[in-house]
Parts: C-alpha cells; structure tokens; sequence
C-alpha cells in the first residue's frame, strides 16, 4: 500500500491526517495520501512565491534546459507511476491507457520545454522602437481532475515552468497519488518551492476554494466540469486573477452518407470510448446520416464486441471500469433514462462493481438527457438525420463548445461544415485526437482560454510594452 508525501518547497510532507484512495476495478485499498489544510496550501504557496523571483530571473536558456530535463525525471519513475495510475484510476496498463498517458506527458513535456518567448518588435523607425516582453505572472495554482491525472498536470505544469513562473498543484482527491509521485520526480531536478503539490479530500479544509481565492496565486489553470470552472471563475474574480479554463464538453460527430460504415467504425469507436468515455474531447453524440444509420450502428455493435474490457493489471485489457462510484451512477442514471425510451444495440446495464459494458442507444426522443447531458462514460447515443442543416444545427444546440468532428470522404465538404461548429477543435474524420502544437480550449461554457502550443504558453504571461 502506498503512503505518499505531498512536495512543499523541496521536502516530503505527510501532513497531520490522510484519505483513502481505492482501486476502481476492484475496490481494495491502493494508498493513502496526505488531507492538507488550508495551513499546508499556506505554506506551499508561500514556498512558491519565495522561489519565484530566482526562478524567474534566470537566463532563459537555463530555464528551457531545467524544463527539457523534466522528461528524463518522468521517464526515469514512468514504469512506477504508470502502475500506480492503473490501480487507482482504473486505466488499463496497455492500450490507450497508463502507458499510453506517460508517454504522451513525455511528448507534451518536450515540446512545451522547446518553445520560446522572443521579444516581438511592433515598431522600429525613426519614431522610436516599441517592443513587447512576456513575463511570468508568479505563483500558478493548478487544480487536475481524475481522468488523465498524469498528462494534465503536465499540461498545467510545464508552461507555467517554462513561462517562468513557480506552482501548486492540486489533483483530484480520487486519484492523487501518480501526482504525488510525478510531481516528486520532477521537483527533484527543480529548485526547491518551484513545484509544489498538495493533495486534500476537502474534508478539513476546501482546499481547491481556498487556492482560486488566494491573494499570493496570480494565476489558476483549472480542469474539471462547468459547474466547478464557473466557481473557480467567481472565487478568483476578487484577486483579478488570470485564467485557464478546460470545463465539460458534449461533443458532437456528424457521419455523412458517403463514408464506408466499415472503414470508420474503428475510428468512430476510439473517438467515443478512448479512457472509456472519461474525456473532456470525447464524441459524445453520434448524428449519422439516415442511409447508413443502420449499417455504421451494426459496424459499431461489431466493433465493440471485439474490445475486452476488464482489470486493468491485466495485460490484456483495454478498457476498465468506470473510474469512481460518482460518476458510475451518473453514468447509470443517463443510461436507464434512454433504455426507457431508445433501442439498445449493445449493453444498457450495469455490470459487476464500478465496470460498466459500452452501451450504443439509437433512436432516442431529441429532448433525451443522454443526448443532452455530459454522461463522460461508456454510453453513446447514436442520432438518426437526412438534413445535414438540421444535424448542424443540433450539434451548435448545446451549451458545451469543446470539440466536434464531420466524417465524409469529400474533404472541402467536410472542411466547409466543420468551420461552422461552434467549438474550439474541429476533426474531419477523426475525432479527439490532441497534438502538443495545436491550441486546445473550448467556445461557449466549455471554458476561456488555451492550452498547448505558443498560445498555451502565452497564457502564462503578462505582456509588457516597452517603448524606446
């Protein structure tokens, strides 16, 4: 069993009491990790602020050479991390699971720590030079969820680092202890209170609300559902602090009725189910057009059927359960609310413990909480159209604008339609798939800002104009 220690200004912490941490899959106990007080966040950002000033003013170079080496600390534990990742999240090791999550905080590490921030030269005649500089804000307060516990944190981390700036993070109470441990590794390589965590159940003291409200954090990058990042929003506004939001997605995927049932089936399958429907930019509705409706669900249905689902110490396991007893049974309820009223094609009920079979749903009614709802599980509706104007104008109906996807083999038609989704990332013929260059965020109550890429590092900056 593991008892993990939470980072503050480069030493180990237990803290004065802990929480639980269960295994999904099975329900025994996995670890134990520190329940912080508002105390303990004090002190950590109080570590951060402290460092901050030497952190930031050190040669660039230096800097983006302390960040690249992030990515051998990771490496260097990925193995353990990845492990400890399965057993309390419920990821399988294989597949697009633990391993795969490491890897792709390895490759978001790396690039991020490539990046630079050059001095951009807006005027230089004989009126003057004006330049613009990018500086760290200070302290960054980080708050990850539990679906990728890993690979966010690396997102929020690494450009807050290279921007110059010092952290605090906090991770998700049901799966703090791969954080805990990532954070380590890294924070090794660091200057101490550069890179901080702090792990709480928010039974003590709430932490998460204790951090977007505190007067020596300038900036919090926040991942998790609307309802929280609206929270976050307000707790922050006292202090003015700036803000990166990533909130709750309803994506939308619009099958065309030129596309080949069988060729996409795969695609469609990993757009819905990658990390088992437990992510932000997954499809989380399915329009297809009525000529092939019926041959793209018998595909889908042939598909899943295919996929073994199971522990996630199982090497040949590729999907897991559902990762914590909250969202099962929002998962559940959605589920049972449609078998009332569509055509099941592929499961519809719970199985044993927190493992939940894929479940496809055809023909619900419009006003279907599963279609309208953010289940964020194996569940998908499947939607039957013959306008595409009409599946437009329904995948635009949601309040959510993180993602969405066209599937056609006629690319300029696909391009054409795709740039009239009101989300922030639109794929032809794909659907979730991120990229370390490529800016990331959502429209509408799907969040403010990006992350990845120059833009994602930007937003950890304020801009200074120097005229000359």
């Amino acid at each position: 069993m593991l008892e993990l220690g939470m980072t503050i200004d480069g030493q180990s912490v237990l803290g004065s009491k802990t929480f639980d941490v269960f295994n999904p899959a099975t329900g025994e106990l996995v670890g134990r990790a520190p329940n912080a007080t508002v105390d303990d966040l004090n002190r950590a950002v109080a570590a951060a602020k402290a460092a901050f000033p030497a952190w930031a003013a050190l040669p660039d170079a230096e800097r983006q050479a302390l960040c690249a080496g992030l990515v051998k600390a990771i490496e260097a534990n990925a193995d353990e991390i990845a492990h400890t990742l399965t057993l309390e999240q419920g990821k399988p090791l294989n597949g697009m699971g633990s391993r795969f999550e490491l890897g792709g905080a390895m490759a978001w590490a790396g690039h991020t720590a490539s990046l630079e921030l050059p001095v951009k030269v807006l005027q230089d005649n004989n009126e003057g030079r004006v330049e613009l500089h990018r500086k760290a804000i200070g302290v960054v307060g980080s708050i990850t969820p539990w679906n990728w516990p890993v690979m966010i944190a690396i997102w929020h981390i690494v450009p807050a680092l290279r921007a110059g700036n010092t952290v605090v993070i906090k991770p998700s109470p049901f799966t703090p202890l791969s954080t805990l441990q990532v954070v380590a590794a890294m924070a090794a390589t660091l200057p101490a209170g550069v890179l901080n965590v702090v792990t709480s159940d928010d039974t003590l003291d709430n932490i998460g609300a204790a951090m977007s409200s505190h007067p020596d954090i300038g900036k919090i990058v926040f991942t998790g559902s609307c309802a929280t990042g609206a929270r976050v929003m307000k707790s922050a506004a006292d202090t003015m602090k700036r803000l990166t939001l990533e909130l709750g997605g309803n994506d939308a995927g619009i099958v065309l009725p030129d596309c080949d049932p069988e060729e996409i089936a795969e695609k469609l399958f990993w757009g819905a189910f990658i990390n088992n429907g437990q992510t932000c930019a997954a499809m989380k509705r399915l329009y297809v057009h009525d000529d092939i409706h019926d041959a793209v669900c018998d595909a889908l249905v042939a598909y899943a059927r295919s996929v073994k689902m199971g522990n996630g110490l199982d090497e040949a396991s590729v999907l897991g359960p559902v990762a914590n007893k909250m969202q099962f049974d929002k998962v559940s309820e959605l589920v049972a609310d449609a078998v009332q009223s569509g055509n099941v094609l592929l499961g519809g009920a719970p199985d044993e413990g927190l493992f939940f079979p894929i479940t496809l749903i055809s023909d619900l009614p419009d006003d279907a909480p599963l279609i309208h709802e953010e289940q964020f599980g194996p569940a998908l509706p499947i939607i039957r159209f013959t306008d595409v104007e009409e599946a437009i104008k329904a995948a635009n109906a949601s309040e959510n604008g993180l993602g969405g996807s066209i599937w056609s083999k006629d690319i300029e038609k696909a391009k054409a339609l795709a740039l009239r989704l009101e989300c922030g990332t639109a794929w032809i013929n794909s659907h979730g798939g991120l990229n370390p260059v490529a800016p990331f965020g959502g429209a509408k109550m799907s969040g403010i800002g990006r992350e990845f890429g120059e833009e994602g590092l930007f937003e950890n900056t304020e801009i200074q104009v120097l005229h000359i």
